[in-house]
């Protein structure tokens, strides 16, 4: 008789003592009306910028992630040649540029990415490792893309993931439950904003 799926997935990591916060990707593409990549809602933003205040109000370290490529993706690789928009990331182009909302302070660290996680490739595992950081509060887009791939690899560096349930966001709710569901599942934790900030206060 198989166990039921409670018993076997979905048991919870606490939230640590050092907290840093990461904003994935929170650029200008996903959220401009007819770009390739526009997500069609704004809703995770003003989440994240909340979650930033929050953060910021606490002392708690902030880093923000874009994506960037080289002359004609060539440190893009697969990746690059899979999907078709990341063309209109190469160089520093308005598409690329971080959403005013949750624009980077000139103290937070911004990492400039190629893939998926935002530890592929990065220094963001040995910066976080310095500040002694245990607790990666994790928002942005795509939840199915970028959020979960950072992490599933957060949890795999040591770092306890909290997704931000309000401040993730996908094209279509179909994949960005699905994600959410596998997250908490077997990767991390999936918080309300509310919970999130009274947390990062406290």
């Amino acid at each position: 008789m198989s166990r039921p799926h409670e018993e076997v997935f979905g048991r919870s990591l606490e939230f640590g003592e050092r907290p840093a916060l990461i904003l994935v990707d929170l650029m200008r593409a996903y959220f401009e009306p007819g770009a390739e990549l526009y997500m069609g809602s704004r809703d995770c933003l003003g989440s994240a910028a909340r979650v930033l205040a929050a953060a910021r109000a606490a002392g708690t370290p902030v880093v923000h992630t874009r994506v960037a490529y080289g002359p004609g993706g060539v440190d893009g690789g697969l990746f690059f040649r899979k999907v078709a928009p990341l063309r209109h990331l190469v160089g520093d182009g308005p598409l690329g540029a971080l959403m005013p909302e949750v624009a980077p302070a000139p103290d937070e660290l911004v990492i400039v990415k190629q893939y998926a996680s935002a530890f592929f490739g990065t220094a963001l595992a040995a910066a976080l490792t310095a500040s002694r950081v245990d607790t990666l509060v994790i928002c942005g887009v795509s939840t199915s893309g970028c959020v979960r791939a950072t992490a599933v690899d957060a949890v795999q560096h040591g770092f306890v993931p909290i997704v931000v349930r309000q401040a993730v966001g996908d094209r279509d709710p179909g994949p960005h439950e699905a994600s959410l569901f596998d997250i908490q599942a077997k990767y991390g934790e999936v918080w309300d904003e509310a919970a999130t900030v009274a947390r990062l206060r406290r």
